[in-house]
């Protein structure tokens, strides 16, 4: 019996990681030009040049796979103005989830433009360019 436990608990530590099922790692997760940081409720966005929100939790099927709904802000080089209104709009973030990989593509809902993809880690650092 021991010889059996000892066997099923190398299989799974050994295991190659998949899709993950259910609510998304909480925490940061970081790349090249994008970092999230997931909340219980959604999460923040960064991006070169951008940022947005994420107002839903982000529960992944068995697939991995999870959409959710939020906002999606453009920003600028130079000063922001006191009286400038941010250049948020509607937005759709579609990602996978595999072990400790998240890919994500960001839709602008209201002008279909595109964003990413991005891949991203959990835990990693993200490298962000700066609007100039």
């Amino acid at each position: 019996m021991l010889i059996v436990v000892a066997l099923v608990s190398l299989a799974a530590c050994g295991a190659p990681t998949g899709p993950t099922q259910g609510r998304v790692e909480i925490g940061p997760w970081g790349g090249e030009h994008a970092r999230i940081d997931i909340t219980p409720r959604g999460g923040t966005t960064e991006y070169d040049c951008a940022h947005g929100t994420i107002d839903q939790a982000l529960i992944a099927d068995r697939d991995g796979r999870f959409a959710a709904s939020g906002t999606h802000s453009f920003e600028h080089g130079g000063p922001i103005r006191d009286d400038e209104v941010p250049n948020r709009h509607p937005a759709r973030y579609d990602g996978r989830v595999t072990g400790d990989t998240l890919e994500l593509t960001v839709t602008v809902t209201d002008t279909q433009q595109i964003i990413g993809p991005f891949t991203l880690t959990r835990g990693a650092a993200s490298r962000l360019v700066r609007c100039l």
